[in-house]
């Protein structure tokens, strides 16, 4: 199962555009909201969580995805329970990518130093010891996945689909989409 945090302010089109591609793949996917079901993104788009995070099952997760947004990222980082989350799949050599502001809550705390990642254009200071590439879409190292930003959400969930068993690859959803992949 993969898991898509969604917190008050998370950047629509960067959690949207992952879950659609992973869909489309058919892979296993929710949405996980922090505070209730009833998220409201960035852009005043309001989205409706399967679960909330409390009632994450972690021992069935491949994988959980943090959307950036301002907002978004202090809802995470507010969070001692996606927070707990996020750390289980770490340790549990389980896949944890991130998006945009999102590789900043990782790069606080330590979990990505000596890793290959990229953000947010401006925000590479806040990564700690990881080893910023701002000129890549999605970066994969091990099992951390991490995007670039809004612009890079397909391609960062067509990443994301490649590293779980799904029905179709992703270069077939991105044909099915007519997504030209870089």
């Amino acid at each position: 199962m993969v898991y898509i945090i969604l917190g008050t302010g998370f950047e629509e089109v960067e959690a949207v555009a992952p879950c659609d591609v992973l869909r489309r793949a058919q892979i296993p996917v929710q949405y996980a909201g922090i505070g209730g079901r009833l998220v409201e993104g960035a852009h005043g788009i309001t989205l409706q969580a399967d679960v909330t995070v409390e009632e994450m099952d972690l021992e069935s997760m491949d994988m959980i995805v943090l959307p950036g947004g301002m907002g978004g990222v202090q809802s995470i980082e507010g969070s001692d329970v996606t927070l707990r989350a996020v750390k289980h799949a770490l340790d549990q050599g389980k896949y944890v990518a991130a998006i945009c502001a999102a590789p900043t809550i990782l790069g606080k705390r330590g979990w990505i130093d000596g890793k290959h990642v990229v953000c947010y254009p401006g925000m590479e200071q806040e990564l700690g010891k990881a080893i910023p590439h701002p000129e890549k879409e999605a970066v994969v190292d091990g099992n951390l996945i991490t995007g670039r930003a809004p612009g890079a959400a397909i391609e960062f969930g067509l990443t994301l689909a490649g590293l779980l068993p799904g029905s179709f690859t992703p270069d077939e959803v991105a044909g099915y989409m007519v997504y030209v992949r870089r």
